[in-house]
């Protein structure tokens, strides 16, 4: 039997993700950053998860997602309740958990072909 390593059909794969760091295919980031299957979009200035507010979540919006996976570090934080009513009042699902598991989800989401963005929180 012959193995083959079958690539993905989209540009941006999470490699690895924790409260400090993010590994995108081989780049390292460790800054705030926003990722979508075909678009990184580096330097999201939003490090704490409690502090988000609606304006910090329009980049994210602005990029069309049906679903937005929120990571907030080593930790869950949840954001306030008007920044989870903006994604509801746009129809666009929030899922928030920590770093290790949104980027888990994020990868599984995009190898289904859904129009996710990912917005991972680093403490630099």
């Amino acid at each position: 039997m012959q193995l083959s390593h079958e690539l993905p059909d989209y540009a941006y794969t999470l490699r690895a993700a924790s409260g400090h760091s993010a590994t995108v295919n081989d780049k390292v980031l460790g800054a705030s950053f926003i990722v979508t299957p075909d678009r990184l979009v580096e330097n999201w200035p939003v490090a704490v998860g409690a502090a988000l507010i609606v304006a910090d979540l329009e980049p994210v919006l602005a990029l069309e997602p049906e679903l937005i996976v929120l990571g907030t570090g080593d930790t869950q934080v949840f954001p306030s309740a008007e920044v989870l009513g903006r994604c509801l009042a746009r129809g666009i699902g929030l899922e928030v958990m920590n770093n290790q598991a949104a980027a888990r989800t994020f990868n599984l989401l995009a190898a289904e072909g859904r129009k996710v963005a990912a917005a991972f929180m680093l403490a630099g």
